[in-house]
């Protein structure tokens, strides 16, 4: 069952699943003295730790308001409306996500050692960064409905799938990779070993007594991967 509902009891009329755009005209008095940008960076990246921790459903408005120092009357004006506020912060969790990717320059690397640093960054930052796990299972428990309706989200992605295309199709020409594996499915195999580490550790630390969480394991796991992934591709 979807998490999306309405805050009614927080004086917002009822909301539909498509977010509101944002408010035009001024933002409040107390706004114009401020620096907008900010102001705006800060209450995504407090809604993205609240949207992280409690869902769409628990998240609060008021909770954001408070720790941004801000008012719900200056978020609506931002993003319109909690969902608008929380589509946004999917938008900038795949933003930063791709943009960090981009600066690894795979296609200035040879096809092997391209796959190598791409499976090791997708696992450290996916450690390293267990909120945007979080979204990501609060966006699939919500069946993905909010992310269809961004096409922010829809481009980021799409180099993400073109740069590992490149990389394996050069593979393919040197002889290094063996042909017939679709670039879409080696992207699913890399996110689906690495996002498990993060999603999963908690029940898989308590039933089979390895701590997901140390450093030694997350080593010896992270070693694992590159290796899967080297010898799946390996001609």
């Amino acid at each position: 069952m979807s998490q999306a509902k309405t805050e009614g009891h927080e004086g917002k009329p009822s909301a539909t699943n498509t977010p509101a755009a944002p408010r035009r005209g001024r933002p409040p008095a107390s706004e114009r003295a401020n620096d907008p940008d900010r102001t705006s960076q800060n209450i995504l990246e407090v809604a993205t730790k609240e949207f992280a921790d409690k869902g769409l459903s628990g998240a609060r408005i008021d909770e954001i308001a408070a720790l941004t120092q801000t008012s719900k009357r200056m978020i609506y004006y931002y993003f319109g409306s909690k969902e608008g506020l929380y589509v946004a912060v999917l938008e900038n969790a795949y933003k930063r996500i791709r943009e960090i990717e981009a600066e690894l320059l795979l296609d200035d690397l040879p096809p092997m050692e391209a796959i190598q640093r791409l499976v090791e960054f997708t696992f450290d930052y996916e450690v390293g960064n267990p909120d945007f796990i979080r979204l990501v299972m609060t966006e699939n428990i919500n069946n993905g409905e909010f992310m269809a309706q961004s096409n922010v989200i829809q481009s980021l992605n799409t180099p993400a799938i073109s740069g590992l295309t490149r990389v394996y199709e050069r593979g393919c020409k040197d002889g290094v990779f063996r042909k017939g594996i679709d670039p879409i499915e080696l992207h699913m195999s890399i996110s689906a070993l690495c996002f498990f580490t993060v999603s999963n550790r908690h029940t898989f630390s308590m039933i089979f007594k390895r701590d997901l969480k140390s450093p030694a394991v997350q080593a010896m796991r992270r070693a694992s991967i590159v290796d899967m992934v080297v010898r799946y591709l390996k001609a």
